[in-house]
């Protein structure tokens, strides 16, 4: 029987090896890449806000005219 141990140690050994061909970020692209995404964020969830808003008062409206 194969010791279930051995496996683990080869697959962390393997995982070792795969981070240290990684291509890691510097700070400087790190904090850009940040930046971006948070200023990405913010704009997609101004949109959604706005559209539903915009949605929510345009369907109050027309329900107020059927009435």
């Amino acid at each position: 029987m194969k010791n279930p141990f051995s496996s683990i140690r080869l697959f962390y050994k393997e995982t070792l090896n795969e981070l240290k061909k990684a291509a890691w970020p510097t700070k400087t692209e790190l904090r850009d890449s940040t930046i971006v995404v948070l200023l990405a964020t913010a704009l997609l969830g101004t949109f959604i806000a706005l559209t539903d808003f915009s949605l929510m008062n345009g369907v109050q409206l027309l329900t107020e005219l059927v009435r």
